[in-house]
């Protein structure tokens, strides 16, 4: 008896002198799933033993998105008719009283068009008998509560190329009475192209998103509460400016670093491993841009403006707790989170972007 107790004793000791080895803080891809270990228990009498077999836990199901009951986004609800205008190309002579924008109206091509044709520059100053250029091409009158998404749909191109095709810059908030120039009008849009104007990215939200403000209105001013619900063609004013430090979303091991990755795609952001259900808080005050899960690679989102150009990113969550153009505050929970989008394990997926560039957030976070 006295020998069970000497050996327990030093099994003890033993394992207090073990040191204990902190998991790594990164790991590329998530580890093979864990093993589900059969106890081998002796075979009763007259039962057939069999031989316990060691078989992987299957991956957990996918959550769903649930979110707070909101209108559908902008460039659903308000849906556009392609009823652009073809114009050739030709020359105006400015004649007297003309103004760019009147014969933008005249010609039917973009003032904004015009004036990069003929190295004007704002305020877009014209003098009579000056002869102007009129770029051709296929130009849509936008109307009040219209985005830049929605014009794209219509006319099966993606959003980017009519950012590029009229260099549209910050804030990317069209106006009504605004023409812009649908490239590529010159031929038919293949099946695949028409498709691809019907993928979102983060980038087209940013852009694209916003509603056509009417002519002499302002931005909306946000909501401080998700009670209040703002109607989904009014665009909303973003801070001027960045309010503090950004604060990290969530707590938990990263998954997945920013920059290229093995399967020769690139992670705008980091992916940081939770529990499901572990609330996501906003990384500093701003405006709700988009909560929802119109991009199915990254599941239940939202994205938030803080001002200075800068806007925060979550994605893969389960619930979302605000609506678009909800003010909040750092610190505030936007969402649950899940395993939606393209994880099988709850984890977040969080960007910083500053302007259209995605910044690594472990560059502007604090340390841990």
């Amino acid at each position: 008896m006295a020998a069970k107790w000497l050996v327990a004793g030093g099994a003890m000791l033993l394992g207090g002198c073990i040191p204990q080895v902190d998991p790594p803080v990164y790991r590329d891809a998530p580890p093979p799933a864990p093993l589900q270990m059969v106890q081998r228990v002796p075979p009763e009498e007259g039962v057939p033993y069999r031989e316990p077999v060691d078989r992987p836990t299957p991956p957990a199901r996918p959550d769903r998105v649930t979110a707070l009951p909101a209108p559908r986004p902008a460039w659903e609800a308000r849906p556009v008719a392609p009823d652009a205008t073809d114009v050739a190309d030709q020359s105006y002579d400015v004649r007297p009283g003309d103004t760019l924008r009147g014969i933008a109206n005249a010609t039917g091509a973009g003032t904004e068009a015009i004036a990069r044709a003929n190295g004007i520059a704002p305020p877009y100053v014209v003098t009579i008998g000056q002869r102007l250029r009129i770029p051709g091409g296929r130009y849509h009158l936008v109307r009040s509560g219209e985005t830049g998404i929605a014009i794209a749909r219509a006319y099966g191109v993606e959003w980017s190329q009519v950012v590029a095709a009229n260099a549209l810059e910050e804030p990317y908030i069209l106006r009504a009475g605004q023409r812009v120039l649908i490239p590529g009008a010159d031929r038919p849009r293949s099946a695949a192209e028409r498709a691809a104007a019907f993928k979102l990215d983060i980038d087209d939200i940013l852009t694209g998103g916003e509603p056509a403000l009417a002519q002499n209105a302002k931005p909306a001013r946000p909501a401080p509460t998700p009670r209040r619900v703002l109607p989904e063609t009014a665009a909303v004013v973003e801070p001027a400016q960045l309010n503090g430090r950004f604060l990290w979303p969530v707590r938990g091991e990263i998954v997945g670093r920013f920059g290229p990755v093995r399967t020769g795609q690139r992670n705008d952001g980091i992916n940081v491993a939770v529990p499901s259900g572990t609330p996501i808080k906003a990384t500093a005050d701003g405006v709700v841009a988009y909560a929802g899960d119109g991009i199915a690679s990254l599941g239940g989102l939202v994205i938030i403006r803080h001002g200075d150009g800068w806007t925060s990113v979550y994605g893969y969550a389960s619930k979302l707790s605000v609506r678009r153009g909800q003010s909040v505050k750092r610190g505030d929970t936007i969402a649950l989170s899940g395993a939606t989008g393209s994880t099988d394990e709850p984890a977040v997926h969080f960007e910083l972007r500053r302007g259209r560039t995605p910044v690594d957030p472990l560059g502007q976070l604090p340390r841990l």
